[in-house]
């Protein structure tokens, strides 16, 4: 019997919802269930009409993507739990090659290379993921940035209770918090170096609209897990 996997989609006034939630329901992996949190929308909910029968959906008051990240995991059934934002899109044997690798790993959590699109769902960057020659240059790269897309990882549904869950302070940088504390709990926080998500870059993601507030979130991860990151980086040999 293949573990199930639950995809969590944070929905909120999205125009391209359909899109992401038409790539995962048309996995080539056959046991999953998607689950489509809805973050007190006002629009485009009309959009998912036609998928409601095949879908998991949820509505809550509006709180953040980090609230309805956490509200959607804590429902999932799967052994594996994925989360896939509500602009972007899985490629169609996403799941079904990323499962394979955790259960021949015993990964608890893993990421992949991904490409970007543009609004228009036209690809204009292949493999956009940032790659590391060791574990150390890949943990050291938390010290300045984000390397890993949240909408890449796949992990363990009993890792997130066991680390915290996303913290729901953090608007825009919450995936890059919790990153940080899994390296930082030595969990080995696996790679797959093949395009498997496909981004998408707009003007109006929030990352784009608030630089100010995400530089400001940024600063404060920097300031609470700078030195435990500089001892974790010290303690690794090369």
């Amino acid at each position: 019997m293949l573990p199930l996997v639950s995809i969590v989609i944070p929905f909120y006034n999205c125009p391209y919802i359909e899109q992401s939630v038409s790539s995962a329901l048309h996995q080539t992996y056959p046991n999953i269930e998607v689950i489509v949190v809805d973050d007190g929308s006002t629009m485009h909910q009309e959009r998912l009409a036609p998928y409601h029968s095949s879908i998991h959906y949820i509505g809550k008051a509006n709180g953040g993507t980090a609230s309805a990240l956490n509200h959607g995991f804590r429902v999932a059934s799967g052994k594996y739990v994925t989360w896939l934002s509500s602009d972007d899109r899985f490629v169609p044997h996403k799941i079904a090659f990323q499962t394979a690798f955790m259960e021949q790993m015993g990964a608890q959590i893993s990421h992949t290379d991904f490409d970007v699109m543009n609004e228009h769902g036209h690809i204009t960057v292949r493999g956009e993921g940032m790659k590391f020659p060791t574990a150390r240059s890949f943990i050291d790269s938390f010290r300045r940035v984000c390397p890993v897309n949240g909408c890449t990882i796949m992990m363990r549904r009993e890792l997130l209770p066991a680390l915290g869950w996303f913290n729901e302070g953090l608007k825009y940088t919450h995936d890059y918090e919790l990153w940080i504390r899994v390296i930082l709990s030595r969990v080995d926080f696996h790679y797959i170096n093949q395009p498997l998500t496909v981004y998408r870059r707009h003007s109006g993601m929030g990352t784009v609209r608030f630089m100010p507030q995400v530089q400001q979130e940024l600063a404060l991860i920097h300031q609470q897990y700078g030195a435990m990151l500089d001892a974790l980086v010290a303690s690794i040999p090369g």
